[in-house]
């Protein structure tokens, strides 16, 4: 039942936005996301907090009533059963929500504290259906950023832009316009839920605008969530992700506009199915998800659109659509076992030389430049404490001559790469990483940097993210930046393979923690591992994709 709630608020005035929490089981990060919305510049009397709470059993209902008794009039809080998804509890906010426009915000996250001050002026200066504010990651939580890199955008077409990779609900839109579509979450999609509600808006928006000029959306890697899984919720995943193919179909004739957005679907969430820890799954599992793929592959997948994934995308899409489960199998054992294969050149056109993947998906011919870039990392070490040096690997026995000048880069961390003089080849590029600029390139909360590698040749530009096969795992260096501790290493997404520079905070209780287990003998780890972040969105929050946490390495090596 909904908390009772006196009135402070004129019985005629409307909130200039409601701003709705879906809450299941998240106490340890609800009260400072709580606390965000309470102290937003725009006031309590322009805004209202409506949160469901969906049948938590952690104490976070008991906690969003005290917060409505002492906020009457601005925050009002429903009790329901547990749903199992976080469209339920959003379609509910949304019931209840009186403002002129509506903000969803996960109750693990939060938001800067002029955030929705910003974001409602700029709604009404641009008359805009839909604004974007820029998202931040949290301890470490990786995010879609491309549709901020070039700063504010009062117009921001979905069709022309990396909007499409950056669909979640996070967002201020127009209750108008929700009115009027009749806009609600689908209830039969346990996850992915918020894409088809992001997507309609967008689509029949008037006007949708971006703001990069301020950190609007803090999103929180929860460090507790590592019970969600890959393996754990591949049923619902193959269910949701079915339902969401059907639903752009069915929204977006068939087409360049249909493609511009099934380019971030296929690329992320179909591809995802096909990862590295699809060998993980049992024989039936495997199975399913094959038969699942290759059916929308083959249904929604033109050749246009193909041509337009990323490499390794399309090599495990081609694998499904070229043969059974064995011969997917033989493609992923190649990227997390083996490496990058042999180019294969016939007839002037350059091949990937994986095995049961359709020449057509095989082509490399058009992209040589980014298959170039494709590099393995073979060793990773410490020079003085204070440098990261990652040593990777072509295949390719021309590299030095057509590649051209290749640099390594972590997120935005640009090293210092030059030849390997131990490989008389000219195929290994070894690139300092100084920590310093690593620690001043991360957020106070911690940041993953993704390696990859870039090249300028005969055959143009390219880039591609450097895979780590076969690397051991080992320990972080903790360093000092200002006035906190850090856990610096080089880690292993499970989930891509690629190579990534983690800066992980280390607190006092983690010191103690490690101190102890040496006293008694144990073997340190410090910082400790985070608890892996699954590739799905975390069943608590209103609908979002992120990273996996990686394993941890000090020092990697791999001979070939």
């Amino acid at each position: 039942m909904a908390a009772e709630e006196a009135t402070d608020r004129p019985p005629t005035s409307r909130p200039d936005v409601s701003v709705i929490v879906p809450v299941y089981n998240t106490l340890r990060y609800l009260r400072a996301c709580l606390d965000s919305l309470l102290r937003q510049t725009i006031g309590l009397d322009r805004m209202e907090i409506v949160a469901v709470d969906d049948g938590s059993t952690d104490g976070g209902g008991r906690l969003l009533d005290r917060l409505a008794a002492r906020h009457p009039g601005t925050v009002r809080v429903v009790h329901q059963p547990n749903s199992g998804g976080p469209a339920a509890p959003c379609n509910r906010g949304l019931d209840l929500a009186t403002g002129r426009y509506v903000f969803f915000l996960g109750s693990d996250d939060r938001l800067g504290p002029e955030a929705l001050e910003r974001l409602v002026a700029a709604a009404d200066r641009y008359g805009s259906d839909v604004v974007l504010g820029k998202v931040v990651g949290v301890n470490g939580r990786h995010v879609f950023s491309d549709v901020f890199a070039a700063g504010n955008a009062v117009d921001v077409d979905l069709f022309d832009s990396a909007l499409p990779w950056s669909l979640a609900n996070t967002k201020l839109f127009r209750r108008d316009l929700v009115d009027r579509l009749g806009l609600r979450f689908p209830e039969d999609m346990p996850v992915l839920s918020d894409q088809p509600f992001t997507l309609a808006a967008c689509y029949h928006a008037r006007r949708i605008s971006a703001l990069a000029d301020y950190d609007y959306y803090h999103a929180v890697r929860r460090l507790d969530a590592g019970n969600i899984t890959y393996h754990s919720r591949i049923e619902q995943r193959l269910v949701s992700v079915e339902r969401l193919f059907a639903f752009v179909a069915e929204l977006i004739p068939a087409g360049a506009r249909r493609d511009a957005v099934l380019r971030r679907h296929v690329g992320l969430e179909l591809a995802n199915l096909v990862g590295d820890d699809f060998r993980r799954l049992d024989r039936a599992a495997q199975e399913r998800v094959h038969a699942t793929v290759r059916r929308l592959v083959e249904r929604h997948v033109t050749d246009g659109l193909r041509n337009r994934l990323d490499i390794e995308a399309r090599l495990r899409l081609g694998a499904v659509t070229g043969g059974g489960v064995d011969e997917l199998l033989a493609v992923i054992d190649q990227d997390t076992r083996r490496g990058v294969p042999d180019t294969v050149v016939t007839g002037g056109r350059w091949h990937a030389g994986y095995r049961g993947a359709p020449a057509a998906w095989t082509d490399v011919t058009d992209v040589r430049a980014d298959w170039l870039a494709r590099l393995d990392a073979v060793e990773v070490s410490w020079v003085d404490g204070q440098t990261v040096t990652v040593t990777a690997r072509s295949p390719y026995p021309r590299f030095a001559a057509e590649a051209g000048p290749v640099r390594l880069v972590a997120g935005r961390v640009a090293g210092a790469t030059r030849l390997d003089a131990r490989d008389p080849t000219g195929r290994t590029v070894r690139t300092d990483f100084p920590a310093d600029l690593l620690l001043a390139a991360s957020a106070s909360s911690g940041q993953r940097h993704p390696v990859r590698a870039e090249v300028d040749g005969d055959h143009g530009r390219g880039a591609a993210p450097v895979r780590a096969p076969r690397l051991a795992t080992g320990r972080p260096r903790l360093l000092r930046h200002g006035a906190r501790l850090y856990g610096v290493a080089a880690t292993v997404d499970p989930r891509n393979g690629q190579l990534v520079l983690s800066v992980v905070p280390v607190t006092v209780g983690q010191l103690v923690g490690r101190l102890r287990r040496r006293w008694r003998g144990s073997p340190p780890t410090v910082p400790p591992r985070p608890a892996p972040v699954p590739a799905t969105p975390p069943r608590s929050g209103p609908g979002r994709h992120v990273e996996p946490a990686p394993t941890p390495v000090e020092r990697l090596t791999v001979t070939r």
